[in-house]
């Protein structure tokens, strides 16, 4: 039992725990709820293309989603693209991501323009964000950019995905995700965003095939409901029942689900993972028969809809026809979220008419919902400060989620790059 250990969530930073841990020569056993490893990456049938069922797409600062495609070998299956962002303002679709699309810009005067164009410069020169935990978002954007170019560019994104909790998100948070999409460019001219051949399972696969290939092991469809813990000391986890002995267990799934099958927690931090506030994600998927516009990402501040943006995957990977994400988010408890799936699609439908005329419901080939109610922690300033050290004071017990890598924003990189280093720990102490 010394070198065999438990991880719980198959997601990106559980692969790269079990991943980590066998290459230091420990047997890991992967505990997953799903039917298929991924978590928020795993991939559905969509009348016959096997696709993600949330979108994702990489940044040139990735290293460490590179550097474990370069150790399966995989690599070449890697595809870089210069992708066009747009702007639906004012019942007009618009050019944006770039000095000249910010100066056409039509709704906003010249120097709300040169506010937000500075911001978005100084925001990819900043290394150090320490100095940002005394702002919350809405503080330093506005402080930044101004109440006209605020109200139009920024005021709707907040409410759009985070309702309530918007007057007290982190800035340093914000700005990770300004830095990231920023810094990867070819130039101030055109973005650049990668994706892999067959999307993530690609690497996903590789992984699983790898891990196993070296002693690791998968239960899928093996919910955890109980980890036990003895005195001080963790024992094994419960699962359909069964009782599976381990001497370390390595949590990797979100917080307040770690706080439900963790009873003999100490009570401070079983308060602090039940505390933490996550919004809930719908996200819709559908397959044209022609393009919606040329824009892998469009912005939308549009009093008639009620989502962030639409993303039109397949202007970053063109193997895959023509599909479009449009995510919603919102507070768990929304009654939104509680909505029929016909109700999100008929919207979608909706919206995708109104940015171009020329798609009618004939030209929407399928359209499915899928749903994840721990979608995207809500971290507020001074975020690091209400969590934990991920080694438990539990003998043999680890625990985080993708909020342990604050200021970043949630993302396979990130989580393989959290994920490798957890269980280097795990294999020290």
């Amino acid at each position: 039992m010394g070198k065999e250990v438990a991880v719980i969530g198959a997601g990106p930073m559980g692969l790269a725990v079990a991943y980590e841990l066998v290459r230091q020569g420990y047997t890991p056993v992967v505990f997953e709820a799903d039917d298929r490893i991924g978590g928020m990456t795993a991939t559905f049938d969509f009348n016959g293309l096997e696709i993600e069922r949330y979108y994702h797409f990489h940044c040139t600062s990735d290293e460490a989603f590179f550097k474990v495609l370069e150790e399966l070998g995989i690599e070449n299956q890697l595809n870089w693209k210069s992708t066009k962002m747009g702007y639906w303002y004012q019942n007009r679709l618009q050019a944006w991501g770039n000095p000249a699309a910010l100066l056409r810009f039509k709704g906003l005067s010249l120097a709300a323009k040169f506010r937000y164009g500075l911001h978005a410069f100084v925001s990819t020169k900043i290394n150090d964000w320490r100095p940002l935990e005394k702002y919350d978002a809405l503080t330093w954007v506005k402080k930044w950019v101004g109440d006209e170019a605020f109200d139009v560019l920024w005021q709707k994104l907040f409410y759009q995905k985070f309702y309530e909790y918007s007057d007290n998100l982190s800035a340093p948070w914000i700005w990770s995700r300004i830095r990231r999409i920023g810094r990867s460019r070819y130039n101030l001219f055109k973005e650049k965003l990668g994706y892999l051949n067959g999307g993530s399972k690609t690497l996903l696969n590789a992984m699983k095939e790898y891990i196993e290939a070296h002693g690791g092991q998968f239960k899928l469809n093996h919910e955890i409901s109980e980890v036990k813990i003895e005195g001080k000391a963790v024992t094994g986890v419960v699962t359909n029942g069964e009782l599976y002995r381990f001497g370390k267990v390595v949590s990797t799934i979100p917080l307040p689900i770690a706080a439900k099958i963790m009873p003999d927690l100490p009570d401070d931090i079983a308060e602090m993972f039940r505390n933490k506030v996550n919004i809930a994600g719908v996200c819709v998927i559908a397959k044209l028969d022609q393009p919606l516009t040329e824009n892998f990402w469009l912005n939308t501040n549009d009093d008639s809809m009620d989502i962030p943006g639409i993303i039109e995957y397949s202007n970053l990977n063109p193997d895959v026809g023509h599909i479009v994400y449009v995510p919603y988010y919102m507070p768990q408890g929304n009654p939104m979220y509680r909505d029929k799936d016909e109700v999100f699609e008929e919207k979608v439908k909706r919206y995708f008419k109104m940015v171009n005329p020329r798609i009618q419901d004939k030209n929407i080939l399928d359209i499915r919902v899928h749903r994840y109610h721990y979608a995207q922690p809500v971290c507020q300033p001074n975020f690091p400060d209400t969590l934990p050290d991920a080694q438990l004071p539990i003998e043999g017990l680890w625990v985080a989620d993708t909020s342990y890598y604050y200021p970043e924003d949630r993302g396979i990189s990130e989580s393989i790059g959290y994920g490798r280093n957890l269980a280097k720990r795990v294999v020290r102490d």
